[in-house]
């Protein structure tokens, strides 16, 4: 750009054309104010000076260019301050104004104290009436005597179960994570620095010389810049002076000194212990459901091994049909002997020189079945055979009469 050009951009205060960056970059390659009234003393050999010498001919000319630039740089980055001092005002406010509004958060303080003084019974701080806020986030260094649960953990489990309601105060202290960020102190130095540069442009726009170019439009376009940054630091001002108010009214209502606990340090504190709490809930369900898995398989298994064990069983209970004397289970055997057919089937021996009939064979193995169950051999059907007529290799069989005891 044509150094003219660049005179009359800072002339007009035209910030469709002038940045940010750029501004920056003038302020810190400027000559000082002699250099630049020496080198306007030049203007009639303006060709045969080098680059930079033009280019300060040309500056030397805007009058009172330096605090001009710094006026402009400010009007440039005026919008971006308020954007980084409002939301952190708003941020702390709204926390304030959430922890004094929230039942729930107040009904967790109330079961904190509850289970700490019936911990504490008998002893020096025993019935205690409150504690400080900070101790939340030490509930969890507090451990069961088995090492598996702290007094976070059980705390959350106890609102889950008695009172659910409880679990609802993460989501009602939405802007504690917001204002955990916030320095109280940066805050007040970023006040106090736009208050001084508002302060300063307006000294400046009321001691400036009357414009001698028709293209220098600083005066008319920072007097109304001047007007409106003065409006949104004075609600700027207001909002932090309410903030302020919030917050030491938050100390007396936890009983803490506002001047020793800073804003950053108190809602660090408490959106550490939101995140821990939500941690232990969630760890909590992980637990229960690791536990349920573990009861079910426990069930499986015993419901596996007692399976077995009655398999097991039964086969034991299986006699052996032709042991002498064994009447435990003959029934339950002798029936299964009877339907699996093993009751009729023949187990031949070396051939006597008396064989004998067919029914007598079974008759038998039947009577040695039951042999030792008196009781359960008037059940059985009793066989009547006829007499065998034996003749040679050929034997003729008389059909034998089936009779039951009664």
């Amino acid at each position: 750009m044509p150094y003219q050009e660049i005179k009359n951009v800072i002339l007009e205060v035209n910030e469709a054309v002038l940045t940010e960056s750029m501004i920056q970059n003038l302020i810190k390659q400027m000559p000082e104010p002699e250099q630049l009234k020496m080198l306007s003393e030049l203007k009639d050999e303006y060709d045969d000076l080098a680059e930079s010498e033009q280019f300060g001919v040309v500056m030397g000319t805007v009058p009172r260019l330096r605090p001009r630039l710094n006026a402009i740089l400010f009007k440039l980055q005026f919008s971006e301050q308020v954007e980084n001092i409002k939301p952190e005002i708003v941020a702390v406010t709204a926390a304030c104004e959430e922890l004094r509004k929230s039942e729930n958060f107040s009904s967790l303080l109330e079961i904190t104290l509850l289970v700490g003084n019936y911990m504490n019974a008998g002893s020096r701080n025993a019935g205690a009436f409150g504690f400080n806020i900070s101790f939340l986030c030490k509930l969890r260094d507090t451990k069961s005597a088995d090492q598996k649960m702290t007094l976070l953990h059980f705390l959350a489990e106890l609102c889950e179960t008695e009172y659910p309601d409880v679990l609802k105060f993460p989501d009602e202290l939405a802007h504690v994570e917001k204002a955990s960020r916030v320095s109280a102190e940066n805050l007040q130095k970023n006040l106090d620095q736009m208050k001084k540069q508002v302060s300063d442009v307006e000294r400046d726009v009321q001691n400036f010389p009357a414009a001698t170019d028709e293209k220098d439009k600083f005066v008319e376009k920072m007097t109304i810049f001047v007007k409106d940054a003065q409006e949104q630091y004075n609600k700027l001002r207001m909002m932090h002076s309410n903030m302020e108010t919030l917050y030491k009214e938050l100390g007396e209502y936890f009983l803490f000194d506002p001047k020793k606990v800073t804003v950053e340090e108190f809602f660090m504190d408490l959106n550490n212990f939101k995140n821990m709490f939500v941690q232990a809930v969630k760890e909590n369900q992980k637990r229960r459901e690791t536990e349920e898995k573990m009861r079910r398989a426990k069930l499986a298994k015993e419901k596996a091994e007692k399976e077995r064990l009655e398999k097991q069983q039964k086969r034991e209970q299986l006699i052996d049909m032709n042991a002498e004397g064994d009447e435990t289970g003959v029934m339950d055997s002798l029936l299964e002997a009877l339907q699996s057919g093993a009751a009729f089937r023949r187990k031949r021996g070396p051939r006597q020189d008396s064989p004998l009939c067919p029914w007598e064979e079974e008759e038998e193995d039947t009577r040695k079945l039951v042999t030792g169950g008196h009781a359960m051999r008037s059940l059985l059907p009793r066989w009547s055979p006829l007499p065998c007529e034996h003749s040679g290799s050929a034997e003729k069989l008389t059909a034998p009469v089936m009779t039951w005891a009664l």
